[in-house]
């Protein structure tokens, strides 16, 4: 199972939250159900969760990320079904948008 959590850190209420994702949805519900979270929780492709849960999160084996590398990734999968690797997400991410920028600027010029 392979399950990220990033190094994000936003305020919500009272906590501090971060995020949780993983390479496929039932990896992602089975770690959610491991710690303790709430379904309630998903947000259709990743968990908000608070630190202490992340921390659960990493004591149970999820691989600690940036939060570069996880929307980059987040994106990559919304592009090809598939999150890809954390070493090598930002760098397609930033790939992915000059590929982008040159189609849309062709295609202004036909």
């Amino acid at each position: 199972m392979t399950v990220y959590v990033d190094n994000m850190r936003t305020g919500y209420r009272q906590m501090v939250m971060c995020h949780m994702l993983a390479d496929s949805e039932s990896e992602l519900h089975t770690m959610a159900d491991q710690i303790g979270i709430k379904r309630q929780w998903y947000q259709g492709d990743h968990y908000d969760i608070c630190l202490s849960k992340r921390t659960l999160a990493l004591k149970a084996g999820a691989i600690e990320i940036t939060a570069r590398q996880a929307a980059a990734m987040r994106r990559r999968r919304r592009e090809t079904g598939s999150l890809g690797l954390p070493g090598d997400a930002v760098a397609w991410a930033r790939a992915s948008m000059r590929s982008r920028k040159g189609n849309a600027a062709s295609e202004a010029c036909v």
